[in-house]
């Protein structure tokens, strides 16, 4: 891969790469990729495990780097290595090349050195470049760390390269080469910078609306997408007003993040109508009740007759009313729920209540969108152009939502 075809321009500010060595042939090229950092005014970091001190020298990667290497939790002179220290210092983390035994710590949480102690104190994006023979790649064990790893919304495993290997023989297995570990690089550091100045408003999960003190009618959202997507704006620098009800997820820990509980579908609009004012962009995933109680009852209603009678009064439309207040500069993203006609019934409530962009969820048996992991979306936009962003674990759903917006904010 051409370094020049995804060379994006980053901010004059150095980004900070700390790059992890493991005990692989193919920590020879990591020397390569620090000096293409440098060069590039990357500021590099670097931690070897005891086996990568085999394939490459301390004195090379700290003449290289710039900086002392990191080899174990105390340094020759019994100070500690905080690895807590490193981790916050990075903006990205990579680990390569990441052998067989690394790619099965990595997966299973050891903590046995350094580098491991590291990535489980780390937050942001780890790119991982998997290096091992061929027999090893395509061992079961392997493939299933692989997996394990890849489902893990912080990482990035890159693919390996068939080629010739250090055993003689050609396969599956090679690490890829620095020019293409550097553009990856470059494309998160990218990403990180693409909201830098924004402000955006993100609400999740459902509401629930009392009939009594104990009582509610409520729906099966989780807020998994609706949290996935406020964490990956303020991963890549936006500033979120995270509105969430009643959510089945934790909280995200990010100092771009306000969370607001808004439980009722009335607090909701009421959260959503104080900030709109002040943000660039409000992303509605909320599942928000249609309906509330008209006459919620003090006291736990008892069970004394065959039947209940609940009188049920339409709640205010969040999209609609913010796509009435909507600025020349705001953008409204919302989304449809269907389950027939999809692109066109998603269309007709992105026109009727100005919204900018609709991600509509398709509702069927092989795809019940609640309470689920994995979810299939369609983007329909104001010039009427719509396509399928596929089917995904919500949180790679999550940017794909957010590089839309990106590009939609671009036009």
């Amino acid at each position: 891969m051409d370094v020049v075809e995804t060379n994006q321009k980053i901010n004059s500010s150095k980004k900070r790469v700390l790059i992890g060595i493991t005990g692989g042939i193919a920590a020879y090229k990591i020397p390569l990729l620090i000096r293409l950092l440098v060069q590039n005014n990357y500021e590099v970091k670097v931690i070897v495990t005891e086996s990568a001190q085999h394939f490459v020298t301390i004195e090379t990667l700290s003449v290289l780097s710039k900086n002392i290497v990191y080899k174990d939790f105390f340094n020759e002179k019994y100070e500690w290595n905080n690895h807590i220290h490193l981790a916050d210092w990075a903006d990205i983390m990579l680990i390569a090349p990441a052998t067989a035994n690394t790619l099965a710590k990595l997966a299973y949480g050891y903590c046995d050195n350094l580098l491991l102690a590291t990535y489980l104190s780390y937050t942001k994006k780890v790119i991982i470049a998997p290096a091992m023979d061929a027999e090893m790649w395509e061992h079961p064990t392997v493939q299933e760390n692989i997996k394990t790893l890849k489902e893990r919304k912080n990482n990035i495993v890159l693919p390996v390269e068939y080629g010739e290997l250090a055993s003689g023989i050609k396969g599956w297995g090679r690490m890829v080469e620095p020019d293409f570990i550097f553009n990856v690089i470059q494309k998160v550091i990218f990403k990180a910078n693409q909201f830098n100045n924004k402000k955006a408003l993100v609400t999740a999960g459902a509401t629930y609306e009392p009939i009594d003190p104990v009582r509610f009618i409520g729906n099966r959202s989780s807020g998994k997408t609706g949290i996935a997507i406020a964490e990956e704006l303020a991963q890549r620098g936006g500033e979120v007003y995270l509105i969430y009800g009643h959510i089945q997820v934790p909280l995200p820990h990010h100092p771009n993040i306000y969370p607001i509980f808004a439980g009722t579908a009335q607090v909701m609009y009421d959260a959503c109508v104080k900030y709109f004012g002040e943000v660039d962009l409000a992303v509605l995933s909320a599942a928000v009740a249609d309906y509330t109680v008209e006459n919620v009852a003090t006291s736990k209603i008892k069970k004394e007759n065959d039947n209940l009678v609940l009188h049920l009064a339409k709640t205010k439309d969040i999209l609609k009313t913010l796509g009435e207040q909507k600025k020349t500069h705001q953008l409204l993203v919302g989304f449809a729920l269907e389950t027939e006609n999809v692109i066109e019934n998603a269309y007709k409530k992105l026109i009727l209540k100005n919204a900018d962009i609709i991600f509509a969820n398709i509702s069927s048996a092989e795809n019940p969108a609640f309470n689920v992991d994995e979810n299939e979306l369609i983007v329909i936009s104001k010039d009427g152009i719509s396509k399928s962003l596929g089917k995904h674990k919500k949180y790679i759903l999550a940017e794909k939502i957010v590089d839309e917006i990106a590009d939609q904010l671009k036009k």
